[in-house]
């Protein structure tokens, strides 16, 4: 394959760059960088159930596997490497043991794809709280892996309902690095931009009736509370709580198990938990993206709660964009 990066900065001439995912999930990143023009080459999942919807979205090479038993020469060569790489280890709702846990030692994987591959631009997503996790040293050591390896680094916090036009209340850190110092200074994040979907624009007017809370234990006090048709309600094991942002709360893996922070709605029939569409809605899918139903609506929750918001996505990639292309 023939590949031109940077051809003449000075003449503002860009080529189209190649993109390879890692922890790929159901593709959100690289449907992004897709959006904006960018090829993607491959990706990579071990999930087997998000293999499933990613294959039914994306036509590239998808290599489905354990990141740890993918060789790089396997892969082509690319020049932008993304990863949402797994955010358990740092999350507040999990344990937060960081490098600790398997899942934080991931991070060091990325880094032998960054030292085979070389690629001239990184792009990696996690939670907010990485940035304070074990008092900014697990941060650090993640900037100052990515600097000895030549990249010129920036990262920011971004919320899906600020960044993103999407109705969720959803805070994730986003880490851009660039081999080139002048792209680098020329790469600025998006800036924020205005709200103007609402949550009733996502959700549909009725639903299956598997999805209603009729014949709930809770059912009752779910009636006495939830009262409000614009918003979106949880329940906290004991208590109904209302999420008075008219924002969608942050979605979840754990979403469709049932019990503790199911997000909850009034539509025009009762009261039911959002479908899989609608929560694919709330993460800025559009519904010709393919939700399989060879798969348990509990799988699809939990690809979607592990996914990125798309337009955010697709936000920074236009300024990536814009950087090589004046820079």
């Amino acid at each position: 394959m023939t590949k031109i990066i940077y051809s003449d900065i000075r003449k503002k001439e860009v080529k189209k760059l190649t993109l390879g995912g890692l922890f790929a999930g159901i593709g959100g990143i690289e449907l992004g960088f897709k959006k904006v023009g960018f090829d993607i080459s491959w990706a990579n999942e071990i999930d087997k159930n998000a293999a499933i919807t990613y294959r039914a979205n994306h036509k590239h090479k998808l290599f489905e596997k354990d990141l740890k038993d993918l060789k790089t020469s396997e892969v082509e060569k690319i020049d932008i490497l993304t990863g949402g790489f797994p955010c358990q280890a740092f999350s507040i709702a999990g344990q937060r043991k960081g490098f600790e846990d398997d899942r934080g030692n991931l991070f060091f994987e990325i880094l032998r794809f960054i030292d085979d591959l070389e690629p001239k631009i990184i792009f990696l997503e996690n939670v907010k709280n990485l940035q304070g996790h074990d008092k900014g040293n697990t941060f650090k050591r993640i900037l100052n892996e990515l600097k000895d390896r030549g990249f010129h680094v920036k990262s920011k916090v971004l919320n899906s309902s600020e960044y993103g036009n999407t109705p969720q209340n959803r805070e994730r850190i986003y880490i851009v690095g660039f081999k080139d110092e002048n792209i680098f200074n020329n790469f600025e994040f998006p800036k924020p931009k205005k709200l103007t979907k609402k949550i009733e624009d996502l959700i549909d007017n009725e639903a299956e009736e598997k999805f209603y809370y009729t014949n709930s234990r809770y059912y009752k006090q779910l009636k006495e509370e939830m009262k409000n048709r614009d918003t979106i309600y949880q329940w906290r094991r004991v208590y109904v709580r209302e999420n008075k942002s008219k924002l969608c709360p942050t979605l979840t893996a754990n979403m469709g198990t049932g019990g503790h922070n199911v997000p909850l709605i009034i539509d025009k029939k009762d009261i039911r938990k959002l479908t899989p569409r609608e929560c694919a809605r709330f993460q800025g899918y559009d519904d010709t993206f393919i939700l399989s139903d060879k798969l348990a609506n509990s799988h699809i929750y939990k690809q979607i709660g592990n996914s990125v918001t798309v337009p955010v996505i697709v936000e920074i990639a236009k300024k990536i964009k814009e950087a090589l292309k004046y820079g």
